[in-house]
């Protein structure tokens, strides 16, 4: 029997769904573990498959891989069928051998994020130049990719910001508060561009209280309480074309903030703080660090051996 179809027809697959993405917290693994699950659903029924087993998901991982996707892309879809598995056998639906041969399905392996997906100092000041600021959408959005740019906040982080999470401390403005992934808190500084540019926004939106940024309507007025994450999202895109860096999503500004902090001088250890990692192999991920052969950092111990 397809255990698949039966576990639609015992539970439902919304139903089982649900178990999966109720077992995560971040808003962002939801709605890619959404994603990942349905277009897996939609795969399954295409033709006639042997079954919920470790056989019909290593296919799965190859048609992935046939479809040119990168090693992150299908490391988050397997994770998802790997989740699926486990709360179908949890709750009776898959035998526990089916689900255990589905966990030991090799995903792809980690190769980090390609350079394309950080800009050069010259890119992300063309990208925080893109937005008309003569008009109160484009001062929202160059406050937007500001913060972005220059706090390495989450797009999530941003919708959620409030003005209660700007304040001064040690004599300068942060963020501070800001519930991230995994629940952890942290504060982030504010560079002083990004507090004009947040100011310039709020100025001209007439806003002092609740969210920061707010939905903007065909009148160029602030209007609405709540921003969206997909509003996040989706804006980026017309100014990364019109700064010539098209493809550049919002969690790529995140990188770039932790690389122009490194170029800048910036501690390890402090950029680990700002973006919020629990671990320094995330942080060095961001960077893209890679081993300099030409300049090694050894050559500067200056000892000497006899000969």
């Amino acid at each position: 029997m397809n255990e698949l179809i039966a576990i639609e027809k015992i539970a439902g697959w919304e139903k089982l769904k649900t178990l999966v993405l109720d077992s995560v917290s971040s808003p962002i693994t939801k709605r890619v573990y959404n994603m990942a699950l349905d277009e897996f659903l939609a795969w399954f029924k295409q033709t006639p498959r042997p079954g919920f087993t470790k056989a019909t998901v290593s296919v799965w991982r190859v048609s992935l891989e046939a479809r040119g996707l990168g090693s992150s892309s299908i490391i988050i879809r397997m994770s998802a069928i790997r989740k699926l598995a486990a709360e179908a056998a949890d709750n009776g639906l898959l035998a526990p051998e089916l689900a255990a041969g589905v966990a030991r399905v090799k995903s792809a392996k980690a190769q980090g994020i390609r350079t394309g997906n950080w800009l050069s100092l010259r890119q992300a000041q063309a990208l925080l130049s893109a937005p008309d600021t003569t008009t109160t959408k484009g001062l929202r959005d160059r406050a937007i990719i500001a913060v972005l740019l220059g706090c390495g906040l989450r797009r999530s982080e941003v919708a959620a910001l409030s003005f209660a999470h700007v304040q001064q401390r040690d004599g300068r403005w942060c963020i501070v508060d800001l519930i991230g992934k995994h629940g952890r808190i942290r504060t982030a500084p504010m560079p002083n561009w990004v507090k004009v540019a947040v100011d310039s926004w709020t100025s001209a939106g007439a806003l002092s209280a609740g969210r920061v940024f707010r939905p903007v309507n065909r009148a160029d007025r602030a209007s609405g309480e709540v921003l969206s994450e997909k509003v996040v999202w989706q804006l980026i895109k017309p100014y990364a074309e019109a700064a010539g860096v098209p493809g550049i999503a919002p969690h790529d500004l995140r990188r770039t903030c932790a690389k122009l902090c490194r170029a800048g001088g910036g501690e390890l250890e402090q950029i680990q703080l700002l973006l919020g990692h629990a671990s320094v192999q995330t942080t060095e991920r961001y960077l893209g660090t890679r081993q300099d052969l030409v300049h090694a950092p050894n050559d500067a111990i200056k000892l000497r051996v006899a000969v």
